[in-house]
């Protein structure tokens, strides 16, 4: 979950591939009628750091049980949409917990099986059941802070509270409400005007439109953000921390923090699509990126910071992914339920108070 900074273009074109395990457009004839001979299994995920991912993940699950791995590659919510609509045939779909939480109320994600994924008791408490026993597991985990560039602004950012200061008026770049980042923004908003969501909506909203008058963009994409940051456009944008080291590769000043009132953990997880007809090979895919051995391998190229606790690092190798069980236990967790609930009324107040004009 990385490295979006200097390969804009080859993300875009990443997003056209969608058959992994080929060894070129040229496949040999022979090559050809062994894919065919072989077991589909069809995975919705990520468009982004496609060759890590396959370098870890895909080949060698691929090599281990002799099957054929094609992806279906865009953002949380296209692929998301592709399965309401039954136009997607992927058999597993990898998704941030808040739309994982929408496809498990939509009935969209089969019940998994965990006697078929025993790597599940390796994980911490907090990735093995995010969403309930019945659904997938978070095979990686991050939290959701705050990059500053420290040689455009006068003091350093260390809490949320900084985001309202009136000298970073204009030069604030941040998620829209529809990301998976834009709840985290109206939670802290509530927290920031000392109330509780639940009980109190409106206050909450008016410290988002206080902070609005700070944004410079509301954007729908991470690598948009990311490149208005690296174009000195804006000086401070919320991001997840795997997006630390992308934003570092275009701008090596910069500070990524976990503000000292507490960051927000936001979980990747892995279901099996309703109606798959590889569910039991579905299972192993998810047994396998829960692997000590693979979640060793997508750490040391900090790309996934690992769930599962047997996974050991040297502090070099820990540097630029979450790591062991004291940092897990710090972070905040949603009612992704009551999130879900309340996005449509949201939205609207959103796209009304807070981005009249939509996306800036």
């Amino acid at each position: 979950m990385r490295k979006l900074g200097k390969k804009i273009s080859s993300i875009i074109l990443a997003s056209l591939v969608l058959t992994l395990g080929l060894s070129g457009c040229q496949a040999k004839s022979n090559q050809t009628i062994n894919d065919k001979n072989k077991e589909t299994l069809v995975i919705s995920t990520h468009e982004f750091v496609e060759d890590t991912f396959r370098k870890n993940v895909f080949t060698p699950f691929e090599k281990k049980y002799n099957v054929k791995i094609v992806l279906e590659l865009g953002n949380n919510i296209n692929r998301l949409d592709k399965i309401r609509e039954k136009k997607n045939k992927a058999d597993i779909i990898i998704l941030t917990d808040y739309f994982a939480m929408q496809g498990i109320e939509e009935g969209l994600f089969e019940k998994i099986d965990r006697k078929n994924i025993p790597n599940i008791e390796n994980l911490y408490d907090i990735a093995k059941e995010p969403l309930g026993k019945d659904y997938g597991p978070a095979h990686t985990i991050a939290s959701y802070g705050l990059i500053y560039n420290p040689d455009k602004i006068k003091e350093p950012i260390t809490s949320w509270s900084d985001l309202w200061k009136p000298e970073l008026k204009g030069k604030i770049g941040l998620n829209d409400i529809k990301n998976a980042g834009g709840p985290f923004l109206l939670l802290i908003a509530a927290e920031q005007a000392g109330v509780d969501i639940k009980k109190d909506e409106d206050k909450a909203f008016e410290k988002m439109k206080e902070l609005s008058k700070n944004v410079l963009k509301f954007h729908e994409k991470a690598s948009e953000s990311i490149n208005t940051f690296s174009m000195g456009e804006t000086v401070v944008m919320d991001s997840y921390s795997f997006e630390a080291q992308s934003v570092k590769d275009n701008v090596s000043q910069a500070i990524r923090i976990d503000p000292k009132e507490g960051s927000y953990a936001l979980m990747e997880t892995v279901n099996v699509v309703k109606g798959t007809k590889n569910k039991e090979l579905a299972e192993k895919f998810i047994d396998w990126i829960l692997s000590e051995e693979v979640q060793k391998a997508q750490a040391l190229d900090k790309v996934d910071s690992p769930t599962n606790k047997n996974v050991k690092l040297t502090p070099k190798e820990s540097e630029d992914v979450i790591y062991g069980k004291d940092s897990i236990k710090k972070f905040k967790t949603v009612d992704w339920e009551y999130v879900n609930k309340s996005m449509k009324r949201w939205t609207e107040r959103w796209d009304k108070e807070i981005n009249p004009k939509g996306i800036k």
